[in-house]
């Protein structure tokens, strides 16, 4: 990307070769990944209000045989987001292969940025009575829209829609930039490279964001 060089006062010619750098996927642990996409989203706007969404991410692989070799049958990897509803960035990612349920996944991403959070925008995957409870006891606001068509329903999903629910929007909006600007499709081969390489994608894209604001 020249224009992130142009941003960091770097040449083409002097950065490490693409093999290098894959490998350091292994050389740092996941903290450290994480800590680099914390400070890229602290680099923009902070609400305090974020979005959670869920997006799948396909696993490409160099062959079928390959596949069948390491007996892989999984293809894609789920990732659930925190973006904040103002600035687009990415505050956290949670990667899983298990198929982890949303109600799960979400407050476990909340439960990390809970320091920084007012309140919290999810859609029906994410309704758990259990969650919802745990999360309003950290003192923040869980707009969560609620499954079916009952009194109580309708009344709560009006309610978090004027306070703010329609931003969920934003969530989405980042996902589907990370696939069509950056890649649709992972390159590593080993589960916790591509756990490393969702987060690395997340981060550039909150670097790019940061650049066009410069």
């Amino acid at each position: 990307m020249p224009e992130i060089c142009d941003r960091l006062g770097l040449h083409s010619d002097t950065l490490p070769d693409p093999t290098t750098f894959y490998h350091s996927l292994d050389r740092y642990a996941m903290y450290i990944w994480r800590a680099l996409l914390r400070v890229s989203a602290q680099q923009l706007p902070q609400s305090g209000h974020v979005a959670l969404d869920s997006t799948f991410i396909e696993r490409q692989q160099a062959s079928q045989h390959y596949l069948q070799r390491c007996g892989r049958r999984v293809k894609t990897i789920k990732a659930t987001t925190l973006t904040d509803t103002e600035s687009l960035a990415v505050l956290d990612v949670h990667c899983c292969i298990e198929r982890e349920h949303d109600t799960k996944a979400g407050p476990r991403v909340v439960h990390r940025n809970v320091d920084d959070l007012r309140s919290v925008v999810a859609d029906n995957g994410f309704q758990d009575w259990n969650r919802e409870y745990q999360v309003a006891a950290l003192n923040v606001e869980y707009l969560v829209h609620y499954r079916g068509s009952s009194m109580m329903a309708t009344a709560n999903n009006a309610l978090i829609r004027a306070k703010g629910y329609t931003q969920r929007w934003m969530a989405e909006t980042t996902c589907s930039s990370v696939k069509r600007t950056q890649a649709a499709a992972l390159r590593s081969r080993f589960w916790y490279r591509q756990f490393r390489e969702i987060v690395l994608l997340f981060a550039l894209n909150n670097i790019k964001k940061l650049a066009r604001t410069l």
